[in-house]
């Protein structure tokens, strides 16, 4: 399955992809996104983890305003 970083406070979002079967890594420093295939971030600050020049392949969603469902399913169609 695939691997998914999640920023540490979306732990509602963790739990729900944890479930769903996704490898889930907390984001708690730049190089653990580096080999996630897909990445759920808080969006609330422009750069809150200092991850301006991490790079990972995979795509990036903001989870603001999203629930944990909603936010499992864009990580479901960006993987596909």
């Amino acid at each position: 399955m695939a691997k998914v970083g999640v920023e540490q406070s979306l732990g509602n979002v963790q739990q729900a992809l944890r479930e769903k079967g996704y490898d889930v890594v907390e984001l708690k420093q730049e190089s653990d996104a580096e080999n996630c295939d897909c990445c759920v971030v808080t969006g609330l600050d422009s750069n809150v983890m200092g991850m301006q020049d991490t790079y990972t392949k995979g795509s990036v969603i903001d989870a603001n305003g999203l629930s944990a469902e909603e936010v499992c399913q864009q990580v479901e169609s960006r993987l596909q």
